[in-house]
C-alpha cells in the first residue's frame, strides 16, 4: 500500500497541490497556460458572456491543464526509470505532449466559436 492510501482528505488534498506546485515550478507550458486563464477570466467577466460560455471556456482549460499535468507525470516518471533516451519511451512522452496539443486545439476551438458568437452578439 502506498503512503497515500488511507491518509486525510486534508492530507490527500495536500498531495494534489503539492503537484500543482511541481508543475508551476518545472513546467513553462504550466505557468503560461494558467496565466492565459486568468486572462480570459478577466475577459469574460468584463464581456458578461452567457454561463454556457463559461462552462465551456472552463471546461476546456481545465481540460488543457490536466493534459499539461499528466504529461508532467510522464515525463517525470520516464525521465526518472529510463534517463537516457529509448525510442519506445519517446513514443510514451510523444503522446502525451500530442494529448496536450490535442485538448490546446480544443481550447483553441473553443475561443474562436466565442469570438463568432460575440461579433453576433453586436
Amino acid at each position: 500500500m502506498t503512503a497515500h492510501k488511507n491518509q486525510s482528505i486534508t492530507r490527500r488534498f495536500g498531495f494534489a497541490f503539492l503537484g500543482l506546485a511541481a508543475a508551476w515550478r518545472t513546467e513553462g507550458n504550466f505557468r503560461i497556460q494558467l496565466i492565459a486563464l486568468a486572462a480570459v477570466v478577466a475577459i469574460l467577466l468584463v464581456v458578461k458572456i452567457e454561463p454556457i460560455w463559461w462552462a465551456l471556456v472552463l471546461m476546456t482549460s481545465g481540460g488543457v491543464l490536466t493534459a499539461e499535468l499528466f504529461n508532467t507525470a510522464v515525463e517525470h516518471l520516464a525521465d526518472h526509470l529510463h534517463p537516457e533516451t529509448h525510442p519506445q519511451i519517446q513514443i510514451v512522452k510523444d503522446c502525451a505532449a500530442a494529448a496536450v496539443l490535442v485538448t490546446a486545439g480544443a481550447a483553441f476551438a473553443v475561443g474562436v466559436a466565442l469570438l463568432f458568437h460575440l461579433v453576433q452578439r453586436q
